[in-house]
């Protein structure tokens, strides 16, 4: 059933984009359907999900190589599937008030569906290789929705950077987990998460897994990606930065972090880039005047501030992840909204100018209030109740490293309150004078229009007032099925007076001082502000590497046909001679030959092939290295193969056909050459190539191989197959659909020996185009 659910999002998503023309607006609310099946299946799961039942799902493609699809939904992928699914729903109806109703709008209504499927997919895969795949689709679908008007050179290059960044972040992480894989010997998530195994290959892979989880979620230096992404429409900005997609690495953390948080570089590399991710964010945030811009930067810091949480591997920190995910998910989510609102119906999201609304205005202002104080940790809201659960879960450990790693979080949390009251500020108190703004005249929006925001500010009150009855359950069954030591997590807006309030009630006294002293903080950043930006360094090295594929293949590749044939031959042939002779191979030379007409085949082969070498006619060329290929279809008799013989001799007459029509538009000899250094070069390849088949071919003969697949097929041929001829029950029954390929190839082979011959047809003097200009056709 789970992967039905993954499957009804691709159905419907791929639907609305073929008939999008058609559907235009009806679009959202089509796409919103798999989402609303979604829930209502997590709902029916509950009772089950809250007992910490898990719910399992598999698909098989081949048992035999363990390539299965598996889908395992327990109580930390529930939380995951109703954020995706939630927030789905909500941006959908969102986006039918936010877009036109054209066929533009209803594909990006399908893109959005087809990336909450990739992303439920992820939260739901049990199995390494298909949380890859998930992995990237989400990032494929993301840099679509990113780039949606491919003809804006900001789009392209924004959803450009965010595809490399967070691909060759994937790269990484699919070689960790190989590497994890292949030392737990399963590539079941859950299994190795509960027998991790050890050793060095696992430390690598960790860190190359942390690779992937760092791009994906914009960890310090793979950040800059995010506040690009911006271009997009802020439906799409919502439903990716809020609530998905940049919190698939903090979900894999999560899942990781319990079973490896102790092993090899996990704990300081996720701790420390998640600090330095939180601060270096918010104090990003504090200089932007584009609202948009602000939370952009805002999102990085807090997910600077999930990694350092989820990454830790303690209880209290699972706990608290486990709380901020749905906090940030509701208070962020609203006030992207928001700021959708002001941009689409005032034109503007710059803070300055942004004052009048008024009138009509109430609902929205009120949901920009209540969500930047939640964002900045006042009760008694979803983000005060994440704020406190974060102190306490360090407050609880000994160590210089958590007292540094708690100081950090406060003086993140300090400026976070700042940037949250220079977001809410013009909804408050307006800049500048309302009547010589654009939004003093700017329409109210419709309520179906501010209907998600205020949904998500309701829930960031309930969340905070009613964490118990409303958070209680669902946390307690995603940490426990990430810590089974978690147990009780005990939410509760009121804990008493204890240190994790003291933080807090600092935490907020800071935040105002530092917002009243915003003009000279600003001052100082501008002062101490590097003068390279990540984002410029990512251009500029990627400016490098263009550069540098240019040198090589100006120089592997230079138009000269010989040239490119042997760095193609030296590289097929030369990588694996050289891992052959690394391993110490022994070529067996006893006995040399088995037959008496061995030694003249091989002479003759050797004298065509070296006369091929030094005549000079083209036609004496081709026949010579046709008797090549006629003494090696000779060898497949004498070997005992009739059939590989009878193949040869076909394939190796249609060569000489083919090389036949070609070399009559050919001169008649070749041009004379001098002996000259690339002659030794082209010596010394050819050499080398030479030795390195011969080798290779020794090495595959010698039948060190199990032949328990061979003698299999041998065995079956005729039973199963219906034949005697073995090679034939090959070829036609157990690989029929690669045969089928190979007859595509070869007609496409013959409609070019057609062409050819057509072309040989024609009188040396006649015209191909008589309608145009000789000097065009040369040209």
């Amino acid at each position: 059933m789970l992967l039905w659910l993954v499957l009804s999002h691709a159905v419907v998503g791929l639907a609305i984009l073929a008939a999008a023309p058609w559907l235009r607006g009806r679009a959202f609310a089509i796409g919103a359907l798999p989402m609303v099946g979604v829930l209502a299946f997590v709902a029916s799961r509950w009772d089950s999900i809250a007992t910490g039942s898990v719910t399992s799902s598999r698909a098989t493609w081949i048992d035999g190589l363990d390539l299965v699809i598996d889908a395992r939904l327990d109580g930390f992928a529930a939380l995951m599937t109703l954020l995706v699914a939630g927030m789905g729903v909500l941006v959908l109806t969102y986006g039918r008030s936010y877009f036109d109703a054209t066929s533009a709008s209803a594909r990006i209504a399908g893109l959005l569906v087809l990336f909450a499927g990739s992303m439920l997919g992820l939260v739901l895969a049990d199995h390494l290789i298909w949380l890859y795949a998930c992995w990237e689709l989400t990032s494929v679908t993301s840099y679509l929705l990113i780039g949606r008007d491919q003809r804006t050179a900001g789009q392209r290059a924004a959803s450009l950077q965010a595809l490399l960044v967070t691909g060759a972040g994937g790269l990484a992480m699919l070689a960790g987990f190989i590497l994890i894989g292949q030392a737990g010997g399963t590539w079941s998530l859950s299994e190795l998460l509960a027998d991790p195994p050890s050793g060095t290959s696992v430390e690598v892979g960790l860190v190359l897994v942390l690779a992937g989880i760092f791009t994906k979620s914009a960890q310090f230096p793979f950040h800059f990606w995010l506040p690009g992404a911006m271009v997009a429409p802020t439906p799409i900005s919502a439903y990716l930065h809020s609530a998905t997609m940049v919190k698939a690495g903090i979900y894999l953390a999560a899942r990781f972090a319990p079973a490896f948080a102790t092993v090899g570089f996990w704990r300081p590399l996720v701790i420390g880039l998640g600090l330095v991710t939180m601060i270096g964010g918010a104090l990003r945030a504090l200089r932007q005047d584009d609202l948009k811009l602000l939370l952009a930067h805002g999102t990085v810091s807090q997910l600077g501030f999930m990694m350092v949480l989820a990454g830790t591997g303690e209880p209290k920190a699972t706990k608290a992840v486990c709380v901020l995910l749905v906090a940030h998910a509701l208070f962020k989510g609203a006030m992207f909204l928001v700021v959708g609102i002001v941009d689409h119906q005032t034109g503007t999201r710059v803070r300055g100018e942004i004052a009048g609304l008024r009138t009509g205005w109430t609902t929205v202002r009120i949901v920009a209030v209540v969500s930047a104080a939640s964002m900045a940790g006042l009760p008694p809201l979803a983000g005060f109740i994440a704020k406190e659960s974060a102190y306490e879960a360090f407050l609880g450990l000994d160590g210089v490293g958590a007292t540094l790693t708690l100081g950090g979080l406060v003086f993140g949390s300090v400026l976070t309150f700042a940037y949250s009251a220079r977001f809410v500020r013009p909804f408050v108190r307006p800049l500048v004078t309302p009547s010589k703004t654009a939004a003093a005249s700017a329409p109210a929006p419709s309520m179906p229009f501010v209907g998600p925001a205020a949904l998500l500010g309701i829930g960031t009150v309930a969340a905070g007032v009613l964490v118990g009855p409303v958070l209680g359950t669902l946390i307690e069954s995603a940490a426990n099925s990430l810590d089974a030591s978690v147990g009780d997590p005990k939410l509760s807006l009121w804990h008493g007076f204890n240190a994790a309030l003291s933080l807090s009630a600092f935490t907020v006294g800071c935040g105002c001082v530092l917002y009243l002293a915003r003009d000279r903080v600003e001052r100082v950043q501008r002062a101490l502000a590097p003068s390279l930006r990540a984002d410029e360094v990512f251009a500029a090295a990627l400016r490098l590497l263009n550069l540098v594929a240019r040198r090589t293949t100006g120089f592997v590749q230079p138009g000269s046909l010989p040239v490119s044939i042997g760095v193609i031959l030296v590289v097929v042939v030369g990588t694996p001679t050289v891992v052959l002779l690394a391993t110490g191979f022994q070529p067996d030379w006893d006995p040399v030959s088995e037959a008496t007409i061995h030694p003249f085949l091989a002479s003759l082969l050797v004298v065509s092939a070296t006369a091929v070498a030094v005549v000079r006619r083209r036609f004496a060329a081709v026949l010579l290295l046709g008797s090549v290929g006629y003494g090696m279809a000779l060898v497949f008799a004498v070997q005992g193969a009739p059939d590989l013989a009878f193949t040869q001799f076909a394939v190796e007459t249609l060569s000489i056909v083919v090389f036949m029509l070609v070399i009559r538009q050919l001169p008649e000899r070749f041009q004379p050459s001098q002996f000259r250094a690339s002659s030794v070069v082209r010596l010394a390849v050819a050499g080398f190539v030479g030795i390195g088949v011969f080798l290779l071919a020794m090495a595959t003969s010698e039948g060190t191989a199990e032949r328990t697949v061979s003698d299999q097929i041998v065995a079956r041929a005729e039973p199963d197959g219906g034949g005697k001829n073995v090679v034939n029950v090959i070829l036609v029954d157990v690989r029929g659909l690669d045969t089928l390929g190979e007859i595509t190839v070869l007609a496409a082979s013959a409609v070019g020996v057609v062409a050819l011959a057509r072309v040989g047809r024609r009188s040396p003097g006649s015209d191909p185009e008589p309608d145009r200009p000789r000097e065009e056709i040369e040209a």
